[in-house]
């Protein structure tokens, strides 16, 4: 069920009333079947697969916590194995296959074809991440384990952020799951102003300049060189405003409940080097990443080579995760290796640009149109469907300055994108709901009603899927 969509319009106000009428020992499995349902909206069958992840972890998790040091790394690895085994099958085994082949044919040896294609399950990057660690936690000793196998579901396809995150660990919201939330007007009435806000910057915003960043990416070779840049840079405002407001939207349903789930994201483009935005951007994906893999391979409490090497990892890790395509392993390194040179940089010149205070404000805004204007560059990588394709933007960029094109951008979108930047100037390190707080309620209540405007009467013709879902 997309967020965005009429069946959600009933489905949100009629789960949370009920959530609050029930008593608080039938909640839990009132919000289990409301996720189902929600989930099942998409492919049902697909169902089947998140409940298989979730056996495995559950079972592994309580014989994790039963058993003796060495067996509970015995059944850590096999309960992240299986877990990543089925991920493999539905997301990785095609891409797998096409290499293989590849391969066979370049060096001589037989590789019998394997024509399997499966459709991805929504989300399934996301809950299996969620679901792997629970288990990690429990092996570390951080977490019990829970024995009620409804409430565990219910932790991994908790449906607010079921399908594209922010991935949670169970010492925030497993936690939460068990406690009795009492109606409380401020939690609705912050988790409304999220949801909004997340419906505006989407529907709005997103989804208008998904219309121009199409017609770039379609065929590059038409436009001229600055209508493609022009483009490369709506891409960035699209998949943030995209990806910021599903995330939006997940934190303002859950605290309609009285649940808090994590920021996803902390104005990322305001970051002064790459480091930094990766602390802003995807928050729950970045420290998960740095939690369970750069931290077991030992951080960087080791030599340097080997700390590169660890940040690559990390990186390229990050790519694939996002995609079974080498586009994506690309962004992953290209983003690695930009991390490494600034740091480097930094330890050898003593001076890091980033987090040094007393800065001139200009210093400040060159550091920032620096991130932004890498990060764009490498966002091309993640936006192109394969290496040609980035050969051809790249190549226009450099050729196309004398081509006369028809790429005009109307000043209604020009307009949504410029509102938006201004926002997120404006909510930096702060939160569209306690920043709305602070305000009189004349210009609360007139911010709210404007955005309804535009919602209603300027969201794209197209109903453009949430970036997001296909990982």
């Amino acid at each position: 069920m997309l967020f965005n969509s009429v069946e959600f319009l009933l489905f949100f106000p009629l789960v949370t009333l009920l959530f609050y009428l029930l008593p608080h020992r039938f909640r839990w499995v009132h919000l289990l079947v409301a996720s189902c349902v929600f989930y099942m909206f998409f492919i049902p069958q697909y169902i089947l697969v998140l409940l298989v992840t979730i056996l495995i972890d559950y079972v592994a998790a309580i014989y994790i916590e039963r058993t003796e040091y060495r067996q509970k790394k015995i059944l850590l690895v096999v309960s992240v194995i299986s877990t990543c085994l089925v991920l493999f099958i539905f997301k990785y085994f095609d891409f797998f296959n096409q290499n293989m082949l590849l391969l066979s044919h370049r060096f001589g040896f037989y590789y019998p074809e394997k024509a399997i294609h499966f459709i991805l399950p929504i989300g399934l990057s996301f809950h299996t991440f969620q679901s792997l660690s629970y288990v990690i936690e429990v092996y570390r000793g951080n977490q019990k384990a829970e024995r009620n196998f409804g409430i565990y579901s219910l932790y991994v396809m908790f449906y607010p952020q079921l399908v594209t995150g922010p991935i949670e660990r169970p010492q925030n919201l497993l936690v939460q799951l068990r406690e009795n939330k009492v109606y409380d007007y401020d939690n609705l009435s912050k988790g409304l102003r999220l949801m909004l806000f997340g419906l505006f910057i989407k529907m709005v915003v997103a989804d208008n300049l998904a219309v121009y960043v199409d017609q770039i990416y379609a065929d590059p070779t038409r436009y001229n060189s600055w209508s493609i840049l022009t483009g490369l840079s709506f891409y960035s405002f699209q998949i943030y405003c995209d990806f910021l407001g599903y995330s939006t939207i997940a934190v303002g349903c859950a605290r309609s409940m009285g649940y808090n789930l994590m920021d996803n994201f902390k104005t990322p483009y305001l970051a002064k080097s790459i480091g930094e935005f990766w602390q802003r951007w995807h928050i729950s994906l970045s420290t998960w990443f740095r939690d369970y893999v750069y931290f077991s391979l030992g951080g960087n409490r080791v030599k340097l080579l080997r700390w590169v090497a660890n940040i690559m990892v990390v990186f390229i890790l990050s790519g694939l995760w996002h995609g079974a395509n080498w586009t994506f392993v690309l962004w992953g390194f290209a983003h690695g290796l930009v991390y490494v040179t600034e740091t480097l940089i930094n330890r050898v010149t003593k001076w890091n640009y980033s987090e040094r205070k007393g800065f001139s404000s200009i210093m400040s805004v060159m550091l920032v149109m620096k991130t932004f204007l890498v990060v764009t560059f490498i966002w091309i990588l993640f936006r192109a469907t394969d290496i040609h394709q980035v050969r051809a933007i790249l190549g226009s960029i450099r050729h196309n300055f004398h081509v006369v094109d028809d790429f005009h951008v109307d000043r209604k979108t020009w307009a949504f994108l410029t509102v938006f930047i201004v926002s997120d100037l404006m909510l930096f390190n702060d939160r569209f709901d306690r920043w709305c707080s602070r305000l009189q309620w004349l210009p609360r209540w007139t911010i709210y009603a404007a955005m309804i405007f535009l919602i209603i009467l300027f969201s794209s013709v197209n109903n453009f899927p949430f970036i997001y879902f296909q990982f």
